[in-house]
């Protein structure tokens, strides 16, 4: 789990990273990242979400911000029960409970942390 956590902490601090520099689409990208790493967490789902929000203010989009408090409080109330789509990115651009394919990297990492 420790291991987890690190991968999800690196992919969020290269999302800050990427913010502070003004390259947004990087810093969602690898918000998204995360989220597939995070989505089993009840805590981190949720806090990813919520940086997903904050970025959705600063890129001044409706719909990532409107989507990111639907997913919200979805992440902090279906997580818990098991309820997320294995391997989706967590943006507006997808639907909430569409299953995506994982990256291989990713996969690794979810894998290793079973």
């Amino acid at each position: 789990m420790a291991s987890l956590r690190n991968h999800i902490e690196s992919e969020l601090k290269l999302a800050s990273d990427f913010r502070k520099q003004g390259d947004l689409a990087s810093a969602f990208r690898h918000l998204e990242r995360a989220h597939v790493l995070g989505q089993s967490l009840t805590v981190d789902h949720t806090r990813i979400h919520w940086r997903m929000l904050m970025l959705g203010l600063r890129m001044r989009s409706p719909r990532e911000i409107w989507g990111q408090l639907i997913r919200i409080v979805g992440a902090a109330t279906k997580t818990p029960l098991g309820i997320y789509p294995k391997g989706n990115t967590g943006g507006a651009n997808v639907w909430f409970f569409e299953p995506m394919p994982v990256e291989k990297d990713l996969a690794e990492i979810l894998d290793s942390a079973k």
